[in-house]
């Protein structure tokens, strides 16, 4: 197993990795009667984009002398009604100061983000925005 989730009522959840033993915690967005204190589940998707883009990458830039460090994403997830569901994912890439990466670099780690796990896991009908802004 990967992961434990139990119910804590007020609708949250706490959400246990086993291997680690890591804990945290989900709520209701504001917009579905919830609190709005926690990340929400369709928060998670949008972040473990995030999350699995810039992993793929750092293990690539290992061999690129871990240029990658201090890179950030900003998500914006978009919802829609009839059914309730992520209608889109926004990511918008920034680099920390002093960033550098040539063409070929850039051409390289945009391959491997968009060819990361959870990107290749994510339903055809949500539309993905991705800047990877790219400084001059």
């Amino acid at each position: 197993m990967t992961s434990s989730v139990i119910y804590d009522g007020d609708l949250r959840t706490s959400c246990t990795h086993l291997q680690s033993g890591s804990i945290f915690e989900t709520d209701a967005p504001t917009d579905n009667q919830g609190k709005g204190e926690r990340f929400s589940p369709t928060d998670l998707v949008g972040t473990a984009l995030a999350g699995c883009m810039l992993t793929t990458m750092a293990i690539r830039a290992r061999a690129m002398e871990g240029m990658i460090r201090g890179i950030r994403i900003d998500v914006k997830k978009v919802m829609a009604s009839n059914p309730r569901r992520i209608s889109e994912l926004h990511l918008t890439f920034h680099y920390p100061p002093g960033f550098s990466a040539n063409p070929e670099q850039q051409s390289e780690l945009e391959h491997i983000a968009m060819t990361c796990p959870v990107k290749e896991s994510i339903h055809p009908d949500i539309t993905l925005e991705i800047d990877f802004n790219w400084p001059e």
